[in-house]
């Protein structure tokens, strides 16, 4: 009997080195998930900025290397290798973090990017990789495990349902779970137990002698309080999630970098902001029109055309979807109703605007306080996502 023996060109690793290099990290993105339905790209200069040393503030307290897996001069996966020194400071860990990993389904080249990783992090004393995670929480986290037939947002990442499998066949285990859920906007025929929020913000409000903060631009934003308004609400953020995990406190020229990028794109009506007698923020909301078609639309770049898409959604014709970006409340207002105020807030303008549902942003599954807060919505969880975890054999 003849065998036949198919030859299969090995994988080689490829650093990144180079404006060319990185264009093609960024891209494979786009050329893997191109015409899925529910993967939504990463405009390329966003992403460019976000792996420029010299621009992405993180890069003051992290490390990292990206790296491509090639297969006969093509590219088939990529990922990036990070080490976030401060993280690791404040919770006494040695990880080495993978994040935006793409790959065929071919586990020659899952465990060839893998392994780099985890050489990569030996040489640096870590002793875990953990991923994916980016370089800092206001990153895309966690790996899609559910909800693949799901749209994805602005602010996280899509993944074939092929990806969990190979991590697992990797022996990678669980580190943490993030849930995402779908709330429907109350209407008048469906409430839900929407004036709960209403009675509960009327009764802090007063017993606490709280106010709302309300902008009319994002000009008059970056001019509050002599220019550190921003940073006032970026501190709100910061103590909200100091003890989340893997949570890394953003500094000054980070905020400045989100606030610039972020800013221009919401409507003022949409932030919430809850202030206490002395005019300190105490509580925030930000929320968004989804960007999510128009980004599909764009193909993942702002140049030449990609510009019209985002303008057409966020001026003229907004989806029927409001993102959840960032809700915080600071420690020692926890527990106290101060997260009603935002949700009345966010209702009733949801409610004006015409919105249908609203997508929230990545919630621990264990953040009991988190899950809580959706509890007299009409909402389900539709998607969940994981970190994964392995030590690094020595």
């Amino acid at each position: 009997m003849q065998h036949i023996f198919v030859h299969r060109p090995m994988i080689s690793i490829k650093k990144v080195e180079g404006r060319k290099d990185l264009r093609a990290f960024i891209r494979f993105n786009y050329h893997l998930y191109k015409g899925n339905p529910y993967a939504v790209p990463d405009f390329l200069e966003d992403m460019l900025e976000t792996f420029d040393r010299k621009k992405n503030a993180a890069f003051e307290f992290c490390e990292a290397d990206l790296f491509l897996a090639m297969r006969d001069g093509e590219i088939v996966g990529r990922v990036a290798a990070i080490i976030n020194h401060k993280a690791n400071k404040k919770w006494q860990t040695r990880n080495v973090r993978f994040g935006w990993i793409d790959f065929i389904d071919d586990e020659e080249v899952s465990k060839a990017l893998i392994t780099t990783v985890e050489q990569w992090g030996r040489e640096r004393g870590m002793t875990k990789i953990v991923g994916p995670l980016g370089f800092t929480d206001m990153d895309p986290e966690g790996m899609l495990t559910e909800g693949f037939d799901q749209l994805s947002t602005m602010s996280t990442t899509y993944n074939y349902p092929y990806y969990p499998q190979h991590m697992e066949r990797m022996g990678f285990g669980k580190e943490v779970d993030w849930v995402e859920r779908k709330v429907m906007v109350p209407t008048p025929d469906h409430q839900a137990d929407m004036q709960k929020y209403f009675r509960v913000a009327e009764l802090c409000m007063k017993r606490y002698h709280l106010h709302m903060r309300h902008f009319k631009s994002h000009k008059e934003v970056l001019a509050a309080d002599n220019g550190q308004y921003v940073q006032k609400i970026f501190d709100v953020i910061n103590r909200s999630y100091s003890e989340l995990y893997g949570y890394s406190e953003m500094n000054e020229r980070q905020i400045k970098q989100y606030a610039k990028t972020y800013l221009p794109f919401l409507d003022m009506r949409l932030l919430a902001v809850v202030e206490t007698e002395e005019n300190e923020p105490i509580a925030v909301g930000i929320t968004m029109g989804s960007l999510s078609y128009a980004l599909q639309k764009a193909h993942g770049k702002l140049f030449p055309f990609g510009w019209w898409h985002l303008a057409k959604a966020i001026y003229f014709k907004p989806a029927p979807v409001l993102d959840m970006l960032l809700i915080g409340v600071v420690p020692e207002w926890q527990n106290k109703g101060v997260n009603a105020p935002l949700f009345t807030q966010i209702i009733e303008v949801a409610q004006k605007m015409g919105f249908v549902w609203a997508e929230t942003h990545v919630q621990l599954e264990d953040n009991e306080k988190s899950q809580g807060q959706w509890a007299h919505l009409d909402c389900t969880i539709h998607k969940r996502r994981r970190c994964w975890q392995k030590k690094i054999d020595n």
